[in-house]
């Protein structure tokens, strides 16, 4: 090789090792970009009552969706929702399509390997919904039953323990798994205590049959390492907390008071 060749491979190489501390340095956080970018970009579900849903007006609306809009209040930013589903939540907040996700998701020792969660915002369990004349009366009636389930969620693995024998029949969000039900695809629905109850709400051949089979703390999720974001999520939940705005929030979505104390910091 020429040594002028050489000479010039080894100033690019100088060039690039330089620049990288400086791109590095304009990267900015996710609270930062935000304030830049003056807009949230929050993820949250738009078929999941009460957590998050398109209401008659067309508008996204839901207990998720207010927490946010408090958020994005503390910012100081205007707020867009994005549209994610159980399966696509993670894989667009690791991409960047999304700052923070509020999308009823359980937080799991193993969603904890790839992005970071809030504190407990929500304490839930697992319901069955089934038709009243069906027979079932608990998880332990679902032996050899199609049960209807959302996929990617702990509700899959939840079921499979607590029933093994359960025929379970996957839908990317709970309205089609609703559906599925309704049109008697399906023998049983499973899922968040308070989502199954809002199904059954306005439909009366319908019922929650047995206990909640399991515990459900939600959290709100930024990505792995985000610890500014992370924390002014925590602080904003327990100003809500402490002020009785989140209290406020829960009645007006849940029709109770919360049964779980939030974890505050002095």
């Amino acid at each position: 090789m020429k040594k002028g060749y050489i000479r010039w491979g080894v100033v690019i190489i100088v060039f690039i090792f330089l620049m990288v501390p400086v791109v590095t340095a304009f990267a900015g956080t996710t609270l930062e970009t935000i304030r830049e970018r003056g807009k949230l970009l929050a993820g949250v579900k738009y078929a999941t009552v009460p957590f998050g849903f398109v209401d008659k007006n067309n508008q996204v609306t839901g207990f998720d969706v207010d927490l946010v809009r408090e958020i994005a209040k503390a910012i100081g930013v205007d707020v867009e929702f994005i549209r994610v589903t159980s399966p696509t939540r993670i894989p667009l907040l690791a991409g960047g399509n999304v700052d923070m996700v509020a999308a009823s998701m359980t937080h799991t020792n193993k969603r904890d390997k790839t992005i970071d969660f809030s504190i407990t915002y929500y304490l839930g369990g697992q319901s069955i919904l089934v038709r009243k004349d069906s027979g079932i009366n608990g998880v332990q009636d679902l032996k050899g039953k199609t049960v209807a389930v959302q996929q990617g969620t702990t509700l899959e693995k939840n079921l499979a323990k607590a029933c093994p024998e359960a025929k379970q029949l996957a839908f990317k969000d709970y309205s089609s798994a609703w559906l599925a039900l309704k049109q008697g695809r399906a023998d049983a629905l499973t899922g968040s205590h308070h989502i199954m109850l809002g199904f059954a709400k306005g439909s009366p051949e319908f019922h929650l049959a047995g206990e909640r089979f399991s515990v459900e703390p939600f959290g709100m999720g930024v990505r792995q390492g985000d610890s500014d974001m992370r924390d002014l999520i925590n602080r904003v939940l327990q100003d809500l907390w402490k002020s009785g705005k989140y209290r406020e929030l829960y009645m007006k979505w849940f029709g109770t008071a919360p049964d779980f104390q939030m974890e505050l910091w002095p």
